[in-house]
């Protein structure tokens, strides 16, 4: 089966580093598996002025150069790009639409050369289909007043017409986003990589299939969310599954099969003497058993629970997805428990993005320390763990029906994002996002994912301000510093992003009694 969707063949460069890292520190994580690799698809369309052309003979060959060296620079973005050329006036704009609707883009970028009308491209914005991103990169950092003369001043004119971009697309309802600098202006092409990886994050989603098996943990009126809402949001389609899906599957995954996942296991984990092998072998059938539901129903995400009653076949398949749901999370197809779609979205989100994404929870505020310790009981992303991750085996979960084995890891140290998927009183999605770092220091030995997080402010304030942003009890936990690909992901998809964290120009660090805010992230 084939779909279009973001999925890539590795991490992006934070997630790379991370992943590299993690084989350095002797954690053999498995290579990423996805069913379709697709870049994102990215129009360009470059224009200027017409009447310049007879005007200043020179001013279009260079213009046209600038547009090439734009379009390269895209490439190497690990975007395919979509070159419909330059245009010169309304009627040219109105056939680029056209052919950049026909592309099915996942983001069209006008390039402003020197000024243009905005009648060039309206049609564009309005028909293409696609969100669209207005770069003004003039060809060097400055012009040489001494020298220039009118032809040359145009080439450097690109910002003439932005504010009449921005005028006209407000007045005609379409949303406005813009990027000014120069050709090699790498603060530039910073911004310009964040809206493609953030258009690379939404197409995933529009072409995704997100399983959610299972039912309900009780009472957990925070996790019960709206399905519609996903393809209203997002875009993509949530398949209902039964725990028999999966159990057929367990049970007719072939002994080779099973044995080579426990050997994967080995590899992969260090075990503690608390495993047992029965536990350990139920574990890998369950795990194969995911794997087939994975490529049978061509799954991107997957979120769970079961309760099940006096040991029997789906309280045991319950209790045995923890190991399976990490090797799945690790190549790129995010698992959540306790039936999580929201987080299990918000896992993918951040793996799209190259920043891995583990299923987290608060377990404890570190008053002493000034650190807000954070993790789930499984499953975690095991390609983003500071060490070798371990399986741990437990007589009983916490909360749950079962017994098994367990994962047992921290996220990579330092910085991090938290982001969660929301849904308010109206039944909308919003996402809720702070940023922290991981440090060093104590942590439970009790077969749960882990991590002190440092979120710059008295760990009790921000737990206050985090709980009161809507965002459930349940996030995705993640490498880097993401909130300007979160924002740009936001506008992209038209998604409220609140943002929790300390107060403008207040100190940052534990105990410096900087007060934490949420809010909503507006798009200037």
């Amino acid at each position: 089966m084939t779909k279009e969707n973001a999925h890539a063949d590795t991490y992006g460069s934070a997630g790379g580093e991370a992943y590299e890292e993690a084989r350095e520190a002797g954690a053999a994580v498995p290579v990423r598996t996805p069913a379709v690799a697709r870049r994102p698809r990215v129009g360009l369309v470059a224009g200027g002025l017409g009447a310049y052309w007879p005007q200043f003979p020179e001013l279009l060959p260079q213009l046209r150069r600038s547009a090439a060296r734009v379009a390269e620079r895209m490439r190497g973005l690990d975007a395919e790009v979509v070159d419909v050329g330059f245009i010169s006036d309304a009627r040219e704009g109105a056939e680029a639409a056209d052919k950049l609707r026909a592309a099915d883009c996942d983001l069209i970028v006008g390039f402003l050369t020197t000024y243009m009308t905005a009648t060039m491209l309206v049609p564009v914005a309005q028909r293409g289909g696609a969100p669209v991103l207005l770069i003004n990169l003039q060809p060097t950092e400055a012009m040489d007043h001494a020298s220039f003369d009118t032809g040359q001043w145009l080439a450097y004119c690109g910002a003439c017409p932005l504010p009449e971009m921005a005028n006209v697309f407000e007045r005609v309802g379409v949303p406005f986003r813009s990027v000014s600098g120069h050709v090699e202006d790498e603060r530039a092409w910073q911004r310009i990589a964040r809206w493609i990886r953030a258009a690379g994050v939404r197409s995933a989603l529009r072409g995704g299939r997100h399983g959610l098996m299972g039912h309900l943990y009780p009472g957990m009126y925070d996790v019960s969310t709206d399905l519609t809402m996903v393809p209203g949001t997002f875009g993509g389609h949530v398949e209902v599954l039964e725990f028999d899906d999966l159990r057929v599957r367990a049970e007719a995954a072939a002994d080779a099969g099973v044995a080579a996942k426990l050997a994967e296991t080995r590899d992969v984990f260090t075990l503690d003497d608390t495993v047992a092998e029965d536990d350990l072998a139920w574990a890998a059938r369950v795990a194969c058993g995911l794997d087939r539901l994975v490529a049978d129903y061509d799954l991107d995400s997957l979120a769970y629970y079961h309760r099940g009653l006096d040991g029997e076949i789906h309280e045991r398949l319950g209790a045995g997805m923890i190991l399976g749901a990490s090797l799945l999370t690790a190549r790129g197809v995010p698992a959540a428990g306790e039936y999580e779609l929201r987080t299990s979205l918000a896992m993918l989100i951040c793996d799209r993005l190259g920043a891995g994404g583990s299923f987290t929870e608060l377990q404890a505020l570190n008053f002493r320390d000034g650190v807000v310790e954070m993790g789930h009981d499984g499953p975690g992303h095991l390609a983003i763990g500071e060490h070798r991750p371990l399986l741990r085996g437990l007589g009983v979960y916490h909360g749950k029906r079962g017994w098994g084995v367990s994962v047992e890891l921290d996220v990579r140290h330092g910085p991090v994002t938290l982001v969660g998927v929301g849904q308010t009183r109206d039944g909308r999605y919003r996402l809720i996002a702070a940023e922290g770092e991981v440090v060093g220091g104590p942590l439970l030995r009790i077969g749960n994912t882990t991590s002190r997080v440092d979120v710059g402010a008295d760990p009790g304030e921000w737990t206050d301000a985090w709980s009161a942003s809507g965002v459930g009890h349940h996030w995705a936990l993640a490498t880097g510093r993401l909130l300007p690909d979160l924002r740009a992901f936001a506008d992209l998809t038209g998604t409220e992003l609140v943002e929790v964290g300390t107060g403008a120009g207040a100190p940052y660090g534990p105990g410096a009694g900087a007060g934490p805010w949420a809010g909503p992230h507006c798009v200037a």
